[in-house]
């Protein structure tokens, strides 16, 4: 998919990324507190960054051989003792980050980081 310029990101932030980010990480949690849904949700996640503001998809391959991911267990875990609402704090602290002017660079990094604080999910980023 070919790059798209900062004036157009810029724009699609304007229009659309700054509520539409919001609903999505909203969604997103809905769906992760269902069995069926979790799949659903765990791919919103990874989109919040492509809503906010245009960002390429993260790849979804396997990390580096040094960044190897933890194992789904300690995961899983983690996601159910504490992920899962500590990224929805989260994933909502940088939604209201991302609408004013100041907080929009943390509320990006947050964005970025938020599949590592939801599952320990290591990318490249």
């Amino acid at each position: 998919m070919a790059q798209r310029s900062l004036f157009t990101r810029a724009l699609w932030f304007l229009a659309i990324g700054w509520w539409a980010t919001p609903a999505v990480v909203n969604v997103a949690w809905f769906l992760n507190a269902t069995v069926v849904g979790l799949p659903i949700g765990i791919k919103l996640i990874n989109l919040v960054p492509t809503v906010l503001s245009l960002k390429e998809p993260r790849s979804l391959s396997a990390p580096d051989e040094g960044r190897g991911q933890r194992p789904l267990l300690v995961r899983g875990v983690y996601f159910v003792v504490v992920g899962w609402w500590l990224s929805f704090l989260w994933a909502n602290v940088a939604a209201f980050l991302a609408v004013t002017v100041v907080g929009l660079p943390v509320a990006y990094w947050m964005f970025n980081w938020l599949p590592f604080v939801t599952s320990l999910y290591r990318f490249d980023g």
